[in-house]
């Protein structure tokens, strides 16, 4: 009872923020990146909220339970490539997308390579689509999951009661609802996710019993356990083929594009990489303490921050851990629905069907496309045609792969035109979508996915500019 009552009452706060900003959208520019209106605070806790899904509970510690301590290799990446991120991404891509008059990074790329057939809008908004949608039914996936197993209910129960909570936030309220929600979900989950190690490792007597439980079954104690070539390419690969995704990732994105002054980027990027280091230096220490409690094991290592809190504290505080992976899940899911329905309106509704379209006809064309995104991906989450682990991974590699090498090239390269832009796109998110099926067969590491896709893709935009810089030329001519 005590379960379902904190639910409520949290979720209810989240609909009482939505209602409230429901009246403060009029056109699609508001719906989508609040009109560029947001301050530091609220773009830097925003950007960084809607990145941590429930991986941050749930598949990070596991990796540290599961490996040690060379796991957090992970965690360095994504801070590092973020802080990158931040410094060379957020202020030029937010000064060009106001100077393209662009809303969604789609918009930007056709206006930057002057792109009047459409086609590199087009082939951006189906690869944005078609991942993304895979992204947001691997959260559905975790919710219906997560419910079913501490609640005794159906699995579609737990999908339906989570999409429904998300759509109508974002239905409601948009790009400025999801903005402030998660700026109160920010600081509730970094909350919960220092307080949980902080008040065990006081009862245990510090970091040293941990470490000498992980020493005791043989897992790492060091960042560099030894420095053979196979390590050292994991360590590598683990880094890069997480922290490279960050200059793809449409979600976030969008959070540097509506931030009201470029001069306030610099201290949306320290506050934001603050959260982001303090919230992953303390899930380390959750996966960690997970090794020192559960010396044999855990059949599902994913619940491992669960049953740390369900077998050491009060059961209240079970249920905020529970509320704050149901955050961490909808956040993301929330921001991503946005991206989505934006392509819809902005790049197949204004670009195809209608480019007359009224900023009020769009913002109803973004509200029915919520709907079409929330349908498909509860489609996808139902069949659980793949685990949660695997549904991210994909899902990641292939926006990074997609669109990150091709962002770094347009705000740097003066010499990029359409044509390796187009290719660049479709080369990345062809081969981080094939990738995983054939890496198998080479027993390389996982997420080497997003490193081959990334890697080729800037070989293929500079190629190809290269070679049709004459053509180009001689058309704009």
């Amino acid at each position: 009872m005590l379960e379902i009552t904190t639910l409520i009452v949290y979720f209810s706060l989240l609909l009482a923020v939505a209602f409230f900003s429901y009246q403060k959208q009029r056109s699609d520019t508001d719906f989508v990146i609040g009109n560029r209106s947001m301050n530091f605070w609220l773009t830097a806790l925003s950007a960084h909220a809607s990145d941590m899904s429930s991986w941050l509970f749930l598949g990070y510690p596991a990796m540290i339970f599961t490996n040690g301590l060379i796991g957090a290799w992970a965690a360095i990446g994504l801070t590092f490539f973020m802080f990158l991120n931040w410094h060379f991404i957020a202020p030029r891509i937010r000064t060009a997308t106001e100077q393209f008059n662009s809303v969604t990074i789609n918009a930007y790329f056709e206006s930057r390579f002057a792109d009047r057939s459409g086609s590199i809008r087009l082939i951006s908004a189906v690869m944005s689509i078609l991942f993304f949608t895979i992204y947001i039914s691997s959260g559905l996936v975790a919710l219906g999951v997560l419910v079913e197993s501490l609640f005794n209910m159906p699995y579609t129960i737990g999908i339906s009661i989570g999409l429904l909570i998300v759509v109508v936030y974002v239905f409601m309220g948009g790009y400025r609802t999801i903005a402030w929600i998660d700026v109160f979900q920010g600081f509730f989950l970094l909350a919960v996710i220092v307080f949980i190690p902080t008040i065990l490792l006081m009862q245990i007597g510090g970091i040293h019993p941990v470490m000498n439980a992980a020493a005791a079954q043989k897992l790492s104690t060091s960042l560099f356990p030894d420095f053979s070539g196979r390590t050292l390419l994991y360590i590598i690969l683990t880094a890069a083929g997480w922290g490279l995704g960050y200059f793809g990732q449409p979600q976030i994105i969008t959070k540097f594009m509506g931030i009201r002054h470029v001069s306030e980027m610099n201290k949306a990027k320290w506050l934001g990489i603050s959260w982001q280091f303090t919230a992953l230096t303390a899930a380390t220490l959750v996966g960690l303490i997970g090794i020192y409690f559960f010396p044999s094991g855990l059949d599902d290592p994913q619940r491992v921050i669960l049953n740390i809190v369900q077998t050491t504290l009060p059961a209240f505080f079970a249920v905020l851990v529970l509320c704050a992976i149901l955050a961490a899940s909808t956040n993301v899911m929330a921001a991503q629905i946005l991206v989505v329905a934006s392509n819809l309106s902005e790049d197949f509704y204004k670009r195809i069907l209608r480019k007359e379209a009224t900023p009020s006809e769009l913002l109803r064309v973004s509200r029915i496309s919520v709907l079409i995104i929330a349908v498909i991906a509860f489609v996808i989450a139902y069949f659980k045609i793949s685990t949660i682990y695997r549904l991210v991974l994909y899902s990641w590699s292939g926006l990074g792969a997609s669109f990150g090498p091709l962002l770094l090239l347009s705000l740097y390269r003066k010499s990029i035109n359409r044509y390796g832009a187009f290719v660049g796109i479709l080369v990345g998110g062809l081969t981080a979508a094939i990738w995983p099926y054939v890496e198998n067969f080479y027993h390389w590491e996982t997420p080497s996915s997003l490193v081959a896709g990334f890697i080729l893709s800037l070989f293929s935009i500079e190629i190809v500019s290269y070679f049709t810089r004459q053509r180009t030329t001689i058309k704009n001519n």
